[in-house]
């Protein structure tokens, strides 16, 4: 892999982990140096990146991580369940064999691992390759842009702390094998379905991720907190 490349991963993974924050000046001097990259790669790289939807860039500006504010927020859960039953029912029209078995493949990686980031982006992975199952341009860039937001967000999702929270993530691999056995039976309205319930699953989770935990009641519960 060239160094650029590696550089272009290395980012991805970084932002979609939020080891670089939402909004986050991506400051060219130190990538530069911490990939050993001159500033014509590297701009190569944050074009990449722009393109996909990882980062915004502005003229005389730089660079920024994309933001996760509350109207962006407050889009992405109304157009989520709507992008995802859609990519949905074409992957199960269109999908391939070679397809189906690179979505069980990561689906048997996801089944395995217990690490909280590896999780979401092998959920990342797996829901990107129904989208290119689904063979329509048009959801397929709606899908990419959202799975950006859905991994950084999920990061809750998949760091439980709760023996109910734990339930939920063996439920939504559960999920994930509904959905294969749906495309391989050319089942539209199975996959539409188990996809529903999946986005259903980890909403509440998604959306304490922009949800302030409750100011304290009273001084007494504020002094106890100091």
């Amino acid at each position: 892999m060239s160094a650029k490349n590696e550089c272009y991963e290395a980012l991805r993974s970084r932002i979609l982990s939020l080891d670089i924050a939402p909004g986050s000046d991506m400051d060219e001097a130190s990538l530069s140096d911490a990939y050993g990259l001159s500033r014509t790669p590297l701009r190569e790289v944050l074009q990449r990146l722009a393109g996909e939807g990882f980062v915004t860039l502005a003229a005389n500006r730089g660079a920024k991580v994309s933001s996760m504010d509350l109207p962006r927020m407050r889009t992405f859960f109304q157009t989520a369940p709507l992008v995802y039953a859609g990519i949905a029912r074409m992957a199960a029209e269109n999908a391939t064999v070679a397809e189906i078995n690179a979505l069980k493949a990561t689906q048997l990686a996801f089944s395995k691992t217990r690490d909280g980031g590896e999780l979401a982006l092998l959920n990342h992975q797996f829901h990107g390759q129904i989208g290119q199952a689904a063979r329509n341009p048009y959801l397929e860039a709606a899908l990419g842009r959202m799975l950006i937001d859905h991994t950084r967000l999920s990061q809750t999702f998949y760091r439980p702390t709760s023996a109910p929270e734990a339930e939920r993530i063996r439920e939504a691999s559960d999920q994930h094998d509904e959905m294969i056995v749906a495309f391989e039976a050319r089942d539209a309205d199975a996959a539409t379905d188990v996809t529903l319930r999946h986005w259903d699953l980890s909403r509440d989770s998604l959306e304490r991720f922009v949800r302030p935990d409750p100011l304290p009641h009273d001084l007494k519960e504020l002094r106890d907190a100091v």
